[in-house]
């Protein structure tokens, strides 16, 4: 038996799998985000631990018998938060999470030293973490001088379940402190934000024992001796390990909280100035590009929250039958935007609203705005070297149809609608427990999903959402300096 546990922005999940890779059970535990101020988001590294053993605890509760045979359990967690600890190993503040954007200032500056894209092959983006440790060294200095290490969210998890301080490639790739081709810490890159290799966990690969799991929590979930806790990855490494995207000319789209296309490399090819991020993959010898915007489904919860009508009704009372775009355009910049504009600052529109504007045409506006958002990142995967033929989808955005034929219309590729089941972070991460603890070899145990259908793009509209993708794209400038 096998755990993935998967820290996100609003919860954890615990899932559990046999040795054939077969679900025998799955849990949840909320999580909620502390906003004090306008472009700040936190959470408290407590919350977190509370949430995961609560959703252990409800597995082992629910199949007792199966977890005394667990062997090993795999991390996945939300990507660049900056997580301070002290001596004691204790939190010095709350976690400073991906999406907040206070330290794009100090971002900008670490950005226009030229070593920093050159060593770590990525812009360094306001939601990265080293610029946000520049933030706090500025303007928390009594808690910077306290801070004897520095985890990512998921390793903070680690710690608590192992003792142990270790991250991984995949998710160090994001804190604009790896030398990503080299797979190590960059004791340049450290230097001039302010940081020592010291602060920093050891680093492992995604598909390495990190630690054991400590006793205490191996008797309270029933469990026997010895499970060992396997290095993971960032989410969407993991999410790719889920979807067995780990190899050269395979790519997936993420329809979650953030959106993601993904595509994995047998090699490093970082090309900062596009925006696209050149990460390090979860397991040894790969890597992977991906372009991100920061508010995909969160765009359709705002539009849901507005209406006061739950997100998937919205999107179900559009049907299946793709139509024509309308003229209401939204630019979904709600909490700015990384992939291809680096723009913390820039907030969301909707635009061309009359008064036959109603919810449907809301809807429509905005599933059409993320699927625009995410051509803008297949033109940048394209200025970075990167060409997709097709790309399987993923997230609770992926439940609708008619979000997936209209992103295969923009996006002019077949997008694939994988068969009922788990192929997420959480599944991921215990596919890199079972790694881990047998010595097994990724490319078998992380095979692609059976495809249920694909949703072809729509030809006979192909000309008129090109003309709307136009719309969409000259209003970032006209926006961008409001």
């Amino acid at each position: 038996m096998y755990i993935g546990i998967d820290l996100g922005t609003s919860g954890v999940k615990a899932l559990l799998i046999d040795a054939d890779q077969q679900i025998i059970g799955s849990t949840d535990a909320a999580l909620s985000v502390s906003r004090p101020h306008s472009g700040w988001s936190e959470q408290s590294p407590a919350d977190w631990v509370d949430a995961a053993d609560r959703a252990v605890s409800t597995l082992s509760s629910k199949h007792p018998a199966h977890m005394q045979g667990v062997r090993g359990i795999g991390l996945s967690g939300q990507m660049h938060g900056a997580t301070l600890l002290g001596s004691d190993d204790k939190p010095l503040r709350p976690c400073i999470l991906w999406n907040d954007t206070r330290s794009h200032a100090e971002a900008a500056e670490l950005d226009a030293d030229p070593e920093f894209r050159e060593l770590s092959g990525n812009i360094v983006f306001p939601g990265f973490t080293a610029p946000k440790l520049v933030w706090v060294a500025r303007n928390e200095p009594e808690k910077f001088e306290r801070t004897a290490k520095v985890v990512l969210p998921k390793d903070y998890l680690r710690l608590w379940l192992t003792g142990e301080h270790v991250s991984e490639m995949s998710d160090a790739a994001g804190t604009s402190w790896l030398d990503t081709g080299g797979r190590r810490w960059s004791q340049t890159l450290l230097d001039k934000s302010g940081m020592s290799l010291g602060q920093m966990p050891r680093l492992i690969e995604g598909s390495e024992i990190s630690g054991n799991l400590r006793g205490e929590l191996s008797s309270k979930w029933g469990m026997g001796e010895s499970v060992v806790v396997a290095g993971g990855a960032g989410d969407n490494a993991a999410s790719a390990i889920g979807m067995g995207v780990l190899r050269e000319g395979q790519a997936f789209v993420s329809l979650g909280t953030s959106g993601v296309l993904f595509a994995a490399n047998d090699g490093f090819r970082p090309r900062p100035e596009s925006a696209v991020h050149a990460f390090c993959h979860a397991v040894p010898d790969t890597w992977h590009q991906m372009g991100v915007i920061l508010s995909a489904t969160d765009s359709l919860q705002w539009l849901a929250g507005i209406t006061g009508r739950d997100a998937s009704q919205l999107t179900g009372e559009l049907g299946e039958e793709l139509v024509a775009p309308g003229g209401t355009v939204f630019l979904p910049y709600l909490a700015g935007e990384r992939t291809p504009h680096n723009d913390a600052s820039v907030r969301g529109a909707m635009m061309g609203i009359s008064h036959a504007t109603g919810t449907v045409e809301l809807t429509r506006a905005v599933l059409e705005g993320v699927a625009f958002a995410l051509k803008d990142n297949l033109i940048a995967l394209g200025k970075a070297g990167k060409r997709l033929d097709r790309v399987t989808a993923i997230g609770g955005g992926s439940r609708s149809a008619y979000w997936l034929k209209l992103i295969a219309t923009v996006l002019g590729i077949p997008v694939d609608e994988p068969q009922a089941g788990e192929v997420g972070a959480a599944f991921g991460a215990a596919r890199l427990g079972l790694i881990a603890a047998e010595g097994a070899d990724p490319g078998e145990v992380a095979m692609p999903p059976v495809t249920a259908r694909t949703h072809e793009p729509v030809s006979e509209l192909a000309d008129a959402f090109d003309a709307a993708y136009e719309r969409f794209r000259n209003l970032y400038p006209a926006i961008s300096d409001v």
